[in-house]
């Protein structure tokens, strides 16, 4: 059973049959738009006593999608999981031995999983995108706004990679806990600690999180007043780049190391 297809869908049999991947990806679905719809509602009602710069640099799209600060904590979990639970139940000797070639394998695992997290990712930001709109009411903005349509795409891909990313670093600890706690560290409070300080905000905006959520803003970087060195394509472009890292390192770990 070494050919990709029977790969991919072996892979695709062992995500969907197991209970936890699934509850986490739902997880990150309502955790993402409940949070954004609320946020959006608290904004629309107290909009009027915001100072005036923010009033005028406004992303009413970016808002609705507030809630992914803690919605992505669901899908790293999701990526660690996915590779993660193999190495804890020792399934992965399983894996080996009916799929020797381990990048088929790791390629199979990859596709597969994050094919399902582009999938609920996109369903999340549309869903929170309407959802958060009608929260804000006259404040909110239709999907044929400018740079709109793109910001909701691009917050399933953001997703996806989170993902992808996730997959990479969980092969390369095979641990599920150490990498869901590593992943969470990394990704969401690390960007925030650095942020903080005016000499380390820099390296914040490199980050895969920073880096990847510009891609949900449909407010140009100048009109809001920010000192992001990159646009929208090009923070996508860092977290695409962090995924792919991630991903080599783990079939490097994955290729040189016993089961």
């Amino acid at each position: 059973m070494s050919s990709f297809p029977a790969v991919l869908k072996s892979e695709w049999t062992k995500i969907r049959t197991v209970a936890s991947t699934s509850w986490t990806l739902a997880s990150a679905l309502l955790i993402t738009v409940g949070i954004g719809a609320g946020l959006c509602a608290i904004v629309s009602a107290t909009f009027e006593n915001l100072p005036e710069a923010d009033q005028v640099s406004f992303d009413a799209t970016q808002m609705s999608f507030s809630g992914m600060l803690f919605g992505q904590a669901a899908i790293l979990i999701f990526g660690a999981m996915v590779v993660g639970s193999e190495y804890t139940t020792g399934m992965i000797r399983t894996s080996l031995a009916a799929v020797p070639r381990r990048g088929t394998l790791l390629l199979g695992k990859v596709t597969a999983a994050t094919a399902l997290a582009l999938a609920v990712g996109l369903a999340t930001s549309f869903v929170a995108f309407f959802l958060g709109q009608a929260a804000l009411g006259d404040r909110g903005i239709g999907l044929d706004g400018e740079n709109v349509l793109r910001a909701v795409i691009g917050a399933g891909l953001y997703m996806a990679l989170l993902a992808l990313f996730a997959i990479g670093a969980s092969m390369m600890l095979r641990n599920t806990a150490a990498a869901i706690s590593i992943l969470i560290l990394f990704v969401v409070v690390l960007p925030l600690v650095l942020s903080v300080v005016d000499t380390t905000r820099k390296i914040a905006h490199y980050l895969p999180s920073q880096a990847g959520s510009a891609i949900m803003q449909s407010v140009p970087v100048s009109a809001a007043g920010s000192d992001v060195p990159y646009g929208p394509w090009g923070g996508l472009g860092i977290m695409a780049l962090w995924a792919i890292a991630a991903v080599v390192g783990g079939y490097l770990v994955l290729r040189k190391r016993d089961a």
